[in-house]
């Protein structure tokens, strides 16, 4: 199926968003999750990096373009219900803003059953 098609088939949410869950191609852990659009997925598509939309400041970012850790694109997926992308990625730097390598780096306390 060509990328048209695809992105056709695509169900963004009211503001025209779908979530976007990038994973280390080498780790394979979760790094992030952010939001993308059509064009952010286009320009994903197009220029081997991570293009996302911030819900806060209402646009696009390529992440990596202030901080230098920039995400090289190795593979992008979508859900069997075509509402979610996953991006695997190659991963220059830290993911988190905080400085960590991903975001999810807190964890629960999970009582054991």
């Amino acid at each position: 199926m060509n990328n048209e098609s695809v992105l056709s088939q695509i169900k963004y949410d009211a503001n025209g968003l779908v979530p976007a869950i990038v994973q280390d191609y080498e780790t394979k852990q979760v790094l992030m999750m952010a939001y993308m659009n059509e064009e952010a997925i286009r320009k994903t598509l197009t220029t081997g990096t991570t293009w996302f939309y911030s819900r806060s400041r209402q646009s696009m970012w390529n992440k990596g373009e202030t901080s230098g850790h920039f995400q090289k694109v190795r593979k992008v997926s979508y859900d069997c219900d075509c509402d979610t992308i996953l991006v695997i990625a190659e991963q220059i730097g830290a993911a988190c803003h905080t400085g960590n390598f991903t975001c999810f780096y807190r964890d629960f306390d999970v009582v054991q059953g």
